[in-house]
């Protein structure tokens, strides 16, 4: 850099305010740029000068160096410090002799990312569950490496350039005084068959009502069913939720929803009644009463169903798809995070959830199986839904879900006009 003729503050605020006194030469490494700062800071007599003389020198630095502010004030800081011992101002890091060795392979990241996607990217510690279960319960020896991958690297992995080259997402939020059932949280003490239910509307289309989803998920074992009816009146509603409570392996005690009218009426209550099953809703001010519900409609018929509109006449295929395909990969083959109850010294209870705690609802409830916390249905054993299970890979059952349900979305999704 030819800045001879820079020799006073004015000059380089004029310099700095547009000026073109100064011609820029040179290959601009850092030996140059590191030189170039010394020699500037010692022809201004940079200690001496005043605070705002200084600031100028810094922006002028930060300008004709490329380094950011930060950089720059770390330069001039080292240089004050060295400048009496006549060190002169150089580079102190430089790449590692012998690089570091990597662990994951490309073919690894790949796996990652199949994995990813037929699971539609549930959380870490789920992916990292699945993995070792690839390697460890189903012998798939590609997974040997990934069944040690750690959470926190897990994330690593998926900010990777050749994750992100191999994959990509898109996305896109936003709900009376009644005497039928209680005003209660349920209290499962443990026990599975305590169900919290809600609902989620598909949308509307030009004044025509989408179809209804229906998720009904058990409270201890996280046991899920997802339904589809056309419109929540009881003419629809009550055959399904019939069918609803029919598909749990276990015996259903209590039935928890919001104050809804779909779930609180006569009709609804008469069923239960019918069946014995204690019909509670959510209390005034409490939102988590029914938060496990609302937070499976995010984290799965939204995920997976999405937010445009489905016409109410493919309400029974969608149903037929939840009951056969998409209902036993959620319960025999999709990881939940259950939490840990840790009492801190205050005496509150805090929630933990630890990747031993990541389990499969199948898994859950071969636990509470085995301590007594569970009635299976008459005809269901835990033996045959873990024979079911193992019939086939997690990553199997995944990727056949994802066909099934590419299969029911060209039935309604209106391929895009092109340009």
């Amino acid at each position: 850099m030819n800045e001879t003729r820079l020799c006073t503050i004015e000059q380089i605020e004029q310099f700095l305010a547009g000026s073109g006194a100064v011609a820029f030469s040179g290959s601009g490494n850092d030996a140059e740029r590191y030189g170039h700062i010394s020699r500037v800071l010692a022809r201004f007599d940079y200690p001496r000068r005043g605070k705002r003389e200084r600031g100028v020198l810094l922006r002028y630095l930060q300008h004709t160096s490329g380094y950011s502010r930060a950089q720059v004030t770390r330069l001039v800081a080292r240089w004050q410090s060295n400048r009496l011992a006549a060190v002169p101002l150089a580079k102190r890091y430089r790449a590692p002799a012998v690089p570091f060795a990597r662990k994951y392979t490309a073919a690894d990241v790949t796996l990652l990312v199949e994995m990813d996607q037929a699971h539609e990217a549930v959380c870490g510690p789920a992916i990292a569950h699945l993995l070792q279960r690839a390697y460890g319960d189903y012998g798939d020896a590609r997974y040997q490496r990934l069944a040690g991958l750690s959470v926190s690297h897990l994330y690593n992995l998926r900010k990777s350039a050749g994750y992100q080259a191999q994959r990509t997402s898109f996305t896109k939020t936003h709900p009376v005084c009644n005497a039928i059932g209680l005003r209660k949280a349920p209290a499962p003490e443990g026990r599975a068959g305590f169900v919290r239910i809600d609902s989620v509307h598909q949308g509307d289309q030009d004044g025509m009502k989408g179809v209804y989803h229906i998720t009904c998920v058990d409270a201890v074992s996280q046991w899920q069913v997802e339904s589809c009816v056309q419109g929540i009146s009881e003419a629809f509603l009550l055959p399904v939720l019939e069918r609803v409570i029919a598909q749990f392996p276990f015996v259903v005690r209590g039935f928890h929803s919001d104050n809804g009218s779909e779930f609180i009426n006569h009709q609804v209550a008469k069923l239960l009644e019918k069946l014995r099953v204690e019909q509670t809703k959510s209390r005034s001010r409490h939102s988590n009463d029914n938060a496990l519900a609302e937070s499976k409609n995010a984290s799965v018929v939204r995920k997976h169903m999405g937010y445009d509109h489905i016409p109410q006449k493919y309400a029974k295929p969608i149903n037929a798809f939840y009951q056969e395909t998409f209902n036993p990969w959620l319960n025999l083959h999709r990881p939940c995070l259950f939490a840990t109850l840790i009492t801190n010294a205050k005496g509150k209870i805090i929630k933990r959830y630890r990747h031993e705690d990541v389990k499969t609802p199948l898994e859950c409830l071969a636990r509470l199986s085995a301590q007594g916390l569970v009635t299976f249905r008459d005809g269901i054993t835990l033996a045959a839904l873990q024979a079911q299970a193992k019939s086939q890979t997690d990553l199997a059952v995944a990727q056949a879900m994802q066909r099934a349900k590419s299969d029911l979305f060209a039935r309604f999704v209106k391929p895009r006009r092109q340009a």
